[in-house]
C-alpha cells in the first residue's frame, strides 16, 4: 500500500520506534474494518501515516500533526487522509498549548467524527512500540516519557476524557457487531 512505503520512507530510517509505532496503530485500523465499512482503508492509510510530521526531513513548525498534514497535503494524499493526520489524537487541544489552533482550524477542516475516534482509539491503544496497550496505559506512557509539566504531558492530560470517550466509543460499535480489537 502505497502509504506504508510513504511512511516507512520517512520514518523506520530516521525514528525505528516510531515506525513500530505507526505500524501498530495501522494493524489496530484493520481490526475496525467491520464498524468502517468503506472507509476502513482510509483510515488505515491515515494510521500508517499520522506520525510522519516527526521525520526530521518535513519537520517545519514542530508540532507534528500539523507537519505531517502540511507535507501530505503537498503529496496530493486525499484531502480526508490529511484531515485525519493534523487531527489526529485531540490534536487540537496540543495546538491550542502550542498557539497553534487557530491555525490548525483553518488549515484543517475536522474529518467525520466516527473516524477521528477511531483513529484516537487505534493511536491510544498502541504502544511506543507497537503493541496493544490501554488508554490509562497509554496516557501514563505519555506523560512518564515528557513530563507533567511539559506541552505534552499537560496536553494529553486534557485530553484524556476526549480519549477514553472515543475509544468507549468505538469500543461500543464493535460490541454492537460482535467484535473485539
Amino acid at each position: 500500500m502505497w502509504a506504508y512505503n510513504l511512511a516507512k520512507s520517512l520514518l523506520s530510517t530516521d525514528l525505528p520506534r516510531r515506525w513500530n509505532h505507526s505500524k501498530g496503530v495501522a494493524s489496530k485500523a484493520r481490526t475496525l474494518a467491520g464498524i468502517l465499512g468503506p472507509d476502513a482503508e482510509l483510515l488505515e492509510s491515515a494510521a500508517v501515516l499520522h506520525d510522519v510530521g516527526y521525520s526530521p526531513r518535513i519537520v517545519d513548525t514542530g508540532f507534528h500533526p500539523l507537519d505531517g498534514a502540511r507535507f501530505l497535503r503537498a503529496e496530493n494524499v486525499d484531502e480526508r487522509v490529511v484531515r485525519l493526520v493534523a487531527h489526529h489524537s485531540c490534536a487540537l487541544l496540543e495546538a491550542e498549548e502550542r498557539g497553534l489552533r487557530q491555525e490548525l482550524e483553518a488549515e484543517f477542516p475536522l474529518e467525520e467524527s466516527h473516524l477521528v475516534d477511531a483513529l484516537i482509539y487505534c493511536d491510544m491503544t498502541t504502544t511506543p512500540d507497537g503493541m496493544p496497550t490501554t488508554t490509562p496505559d497509554r496516557i501514563g506512557e505519555i506523560v512518564g516519557r515528557y513530563g507533567p509539566d511539559s506541552v505534552v504531558g499537560r496536553f494529553i492530560r486534557r485530553a484524556e476524557p476526549e480519549i477514553d470517550a472515543a475509544a468507549r466509543r468505538v469500543e461500543g460499535r464493535l460490541l454492537q457487531i460482535g467484535t473485539s480489537a
